[in-house]
């Protein structure tokens, strides 16, 4: 025997599961809990009180003279003779009175006996028995059991006896079918995460907070409660409104920031703001959000899995109402019974009564009523079911009610289950989309990001850089620190990986900000945060890898002056959104372009005219169209690096305002056309390095004006005298040539102060090299030099001195009357230094103050 308790623990579900389970799975549980309750009363009854009680069919009194008792049937009318077993025969004589109750313990015939005793004398027995009206019979007690018993099995219908058992099976089916979902592996695991996450989302500090914002973002009540808001430094700016930013460019319009036109405030955050605890908590349940949204949202199991179930219920209803409508009629207090066992009885047919016949009746009607209940309750589930897309879920009242307005909408099993928890309570859903925001989640981090880099901190990363300017470099943080735009002596800021950089109008503090690096950081800016960009920035950097990372504010910037755009310009993504029109920016006097371009972009034209210069440096990519180029007629340098141009461009010699050229790392064989820079009266440097260069045209004369000539790492083999003729020559760089003999007519050079040679097969040097006394620095290493000249002493402005991979086995002690050469500008191995003279050595270690001219 099980108690009601045991049975109940079969639909005993976790109580965190409650939030999945609407108020129709809530009542069928009930509903099953009750069929228990009527199955185990019923099955209890039976075990208990379950029986029938049969009576023999005896026939008439007038059948019964006609028809003397031959076989086994007595004359129901004289005394009937009954013989036990082992005992002998007695006779007696039993009378029943009007319609006898005989029960199953006490056989017929000894209840009347013990009612009525019979008497000595024959005239009392004839009166007794002409008084008396009931009709006798010869069974004895164990006869009358062995007939209810037997009779039970016959006569009594199956759906009688076993009816408790039924419901108590299908009762069992439907509570399995109902919790299926929850215990099935596959889906079990899902539902476990969910159930976790969503409790720890709903508890969660930061829920509260972000909410709590949201309802008094834009309130009176707000405005009133951020104490210890500061006030920005009042910024006008002085420019007209021609060139905001349109609607289309991203600007910050909520951020948590708010301004007025003339008086900027910055929000602060409220009281209520995370400690580092909660705030970590919180950075890890968005990671699980997203993660447990990924490996639910590409499946369906659980939505397919709670339909079978309830199919399968519906299906169980069915079935049940219709085979229980035939049955109920077959529960009766009456049957006949026919046991065929004559031979052991003497009766053929009985009448028996089943005691239990009403209750059951009673119960099974109760029974049919909760199944009718349970049955409609699970059409509603289909209904509901196949009504709404159950596969897709929406937050746009969340997204109506709060500022959280790109909480995504999630489908399959992640939308089925939010479904289901709305049926519980929506407040839910609402605290978890919070979770599914990336606002949300960049608000936090932004909390988080504030807590950890202080001002303090970030004042210990500041660092001069090579022009001597405090420079700030921020890598791969989740966004910009508040305190950055405390630092307001800052000159350069340098933002690296930062995908949800915002620029707020506090930046306008930082007066002395002329520099910003972007790198693979689309920053986005506040209203008056972009005005003073506009009117403050000179120079700014830009890395990317699509065109449409850059912010589309930086076209805008009207007062800038460099522009420094680094990245993938001739993409398959890239090639029909392509760069911005530059027009705007007014003043731009520097654009350097790194990119893998096939033709200068159309757009730079727009800057050609005020543009002095432009610097393309692609990956190897071959650079083809350069006819946008004559527009440029302002251009005072042009670099076109590693472009895998073959001959000098036409398109630069109609250049007339250029002074300086660089074609750097391209593929470059022959420049004959470099006659045609006769028309370039500006030309002063020009830089033809790391081509395949064989010779040096005679008609590089023509370059009257040029002072600078970088000819190093191509395949010269010879200088030729065309180059000595230019007098006004200061730099000449040959280096990493084939050159074997420096030719006499260097000392044409009077203005020469470089010159590079090394890496050359030079073995000698000419006397006339130290006839160029303003020679400040002189490279001649990796070469096979044996000797140098006393006359090295002639170079009294020498500050830089390679003498280092020759074949030397002494230096002349004449270095000493070298008055600028310090033994730091002095590149030679340490065997030969130590060789010199002490007084030279001496004179080479004097620790003085040295003018140093750094080129051209």
């Amino acid at each position: 025997m099980f108690t009601l308790a045991e049975v109940a623990s079969l639909n005993d579900i976790q109580p965190t599961y409650r939030i999945l389970k609407p108020w129709w799975d809530v009542f069928m549980d009930y509903l099953a809990v009750v069929m228990l309750m009527v199955a185990i009363f019923a099955g209890t009854m039976q075990l208990t009180k379950d029986q029938v009680v049969c009576l023999p069919v005896l026939q008439s009194t007038v059948n019964s003279k006609a028809q003397p008792g031959t076989s086994g049937k007595a004359d129901f009318t004289t005394v009937e003779t009954t013989t036990g077993q082992g005992e002998a025969a007695s006779t007696r004589t039993v009378s029943f009175g009007s319609a006898p109750t005989v029960t199953p313990d006490v056989p017929l015939s000894r209840a009347t006996s013990s009612q009525y005793q019979p008497t000595e004398s024959g005239q009392e027995l004839k009166k007794e028995q002409k008084d008396s009206l009931g009709r006798k019979t010869n069974l004895d007690f164990q006869q009358y059991v062995f007939i209810n018993q037997m009779c039970y099995h016959l006569a009594l219908p199956w759906y009688s006896k076993y009816f408790p058992y039924l419901v108590l099976i299908h009762t069992i089916i439907l509570i399995v079918s109902s919790n299926f979902w929850f215990k099935y592996p596959k889906t079990c695991s899902k539902i476990e995460h969910f159930v976790s996450i969503l409790g720890k989302c709903f508890e969660s500090p930061w829920t509260t907070k972000a909410l709590s914002e949201t309802a008094c973002e834009d309130s009176e009540e707000n405005k009133q409660r951020l104490t210890g808001a500061q006030s920005l430094p009042k910024y006008v700016s002085t420019s007209s409104d021609e060139g905001s930013p349109s609607a289309s460019t991203p600007m910050i319009t909520k951020s948590g920031f708010k301004f007025s036109a003339d008086k900027p405030m910055i929000e602060v955050p409220s009281v209520t703001i995370l400690d580092k605890k909660d705030g970590e908590q919180a950075k890890a349940l968005f990671e699980k959000v997203r993660k447990f949204r990924a490996h639910v949202e590409d499946s369906d199991l659980i939505y397919k899995l709670y339909v079978g179930q309830t199919v399968i219920k519906t299906v169980k209803f069915i079935f049940i109402l219709c085979y229980t409508a035939n049955f109920v009629n077959t529960i009766s207090f009456e049957h006949i019974c026919n046991p065929k066992v004559e031979h052991l009885i003497g009766y053929t047919q009985f009448e028996c009564t089943h005691n239990m016949a009403y209750m059951l009746k009673k119960l099974l009607i109760s029974y049919i009523s909760l199944i009718c209940v349970y049955g409609f309750i699970c059409l509603y589930t289909l209904f509901w079911l196949f009504r709404i897309p159950l596969k897709e879920y929406s937050f746009e009242k969340v997204r109506e009610e709060s500022s959280f307005s790109d909480i995504p909408d999630v489908k399959n099993d992640f939308a089925f289950l939010l479904h289901m928890v709305d049926q519980y309570d929506q407040l839910y859903s609402k605290r978890f989309g919070v979770f599914l925001s990336e606002v949300s989640e960049n608000k936090l981090r932004e909390i988080s990001l504030n807590h950890e880099w202080t001002f303090e901190k970030l004042r210990q990363h500041v660092s001069r850089n090579a022009q001597d300017k405090q420079e700030l470099h921020l890598f791969m943080l989740s966004g910009v620190p508040d305190a950055v735009f405390d630092l307001t002596d800052l000159d350069v800021l340098k933002l690296e990986l930062i995908p949800e950089a915002k620029i707020p109008a506090k930046i306008s503090q930082m007066t002395n900000l002329q520099e910003l690096h972007l790198c693979h950081c689309p920053a986005k800016v506040e209203q008056t945060a972009f005005s003073f960009l506009r009117d403050h920035l000179r120079c700014l950097h830009v890395k990317f890898t699509d065109v449409a990372e850059i912010p589309a504010w930086v076209y805008l910037l009207k007062n800038l002056r460099e522009l420094y755009l680094i990245g993938n310009l001739n993409s398959e993504n890239n090639k029909m959104i392509g760069l911005e029109s530059l027009r705007e920016l007014r003043h731009l006097k520097i654009l350097h372009v790194k990119s893998n371009l096939t033709k200068i972009p159309p757009n730079i034209t727009d800057v050609a005219p005020h543009l002095t210069k432009l610097v393309i440096h692609n990956d190897g990519t071959k650079l083809v169209v350069l006819n946008s180029l004559k527009k440029m007629t302002n251009v005072a340098e042009l670099e076109l690096q590693n472009c895998e141009l073959e001959r000098i461009p036409h398109a630069i010699f109609s250049l007339s305002n250029l002074q300086e050229l660089d074609l750097k790392s391209n593929s470059i064989r022959t420049i004959e056309e470099i006659i045609s820079f006769q028309h370039l009266k500006r030309l002063t440097c020009l830089k033809l390095w790391h081509n395949k260069i064989v010779n040096i045209p005679s008609s590089i004369t023509h370059i009257k004006n040029l002072e600078s000539l970088y000819l190093s790492n191509n395949k010269l083999e010879s200088l030729p005298a065309a180059v000595f003729s230019l007098q006004k020559l200061r730099c000449l760089d040959v280096s990493y040539n084939s050159i074997a003999l420096i030719p006499v007519e260097i000392g044409m050079l009077q203005n020469l102060q470089h010159f590079h040679i090394t890496g050359n097969k030079v073995d000698v040097l000419p006397k006339q090299l130290f006839k160029c006394v303003k020679l400040r620095t002189l490279s001649l290493g990796q070469n096979c030099i044996t000797s140098i000249p006393d006359k090295v002493s002639q170079l009294l402005q020498l500050t830089h001195l390679e003498l280092k991979g020759n074949c030397l086995d002494r230096l002349p002690a004449t270095l000493g009357q070298c008055q600028l050469l310090r033994k730091s500008g002095l590149v030679v191995e340490d065997h030969l230094f130590d060789a010199l003279p002490s007084e030279v050595k001496e004179v080479l270690n004097q620790d003085t103050s040295i003018p140093f001219a750094n080129g051209i």
